[in-house]
């Protein structure tokens, strides 16, 4: 079985730019209850994932709880670049599994590194079952 089979397509997958505000990505996560989103850049390339607790993180240290604080750093400032890797869409499904035991989603990406959709492991585990 290939990847593409439980890849969630880009459009219909919520992700972030890595210019968006901190207030931004804040806002989208919470608007959609994610704990972790995906982060593009404006010209679709995957550039990593932010978490609930990458942001949480940045604004302890920035020591100023004002919403405007917020507005002045962007999200390319609290990206983790080990962090959720991308595969592409060769990765075999044991590999999928593996990446899926740490992170709710795997990012694929095609061979240029642009973002395709995410992978979630919820489809993961359904794919073995089945299998099984």
């Amino acid at each position: 079985m290939n990847v593409l089979m439980l890849l969630k397509p880009k459009n219909t997958v919520k992700y972030i730019y890595d210019t968006n505000t901190l207030r931004q990505g804040l806002e989208k996560m919470r608007a959609h209850s994610y704990t972790a989103i995906p982060v593009i850049s404006e010209d679709g390339k995957y550039v990593g994932t932010v978490s609930e607790g990458d942001f949480l993180y940045y604004i302890v240290d920035l020591r100023n709880n004002a919403i405007t604080e917020k507005e002045k750093h962007s999200v390319s400032d609290i990206i983790r670049k080990d962090f959720n890797p991308a595969v592409t869409i060769d990765v075999s499904m044991d590999e999928v599994l593996n990446r899926a035991v740490s992170q709710n989603f795997v990012p694929v990406v095609d061979d240029w590194g642009t973002f395709i959709g995410i992978v979630t492991r919820q489809d993961i585990i359904k794919y073995f079952i089945d299998k099984a």
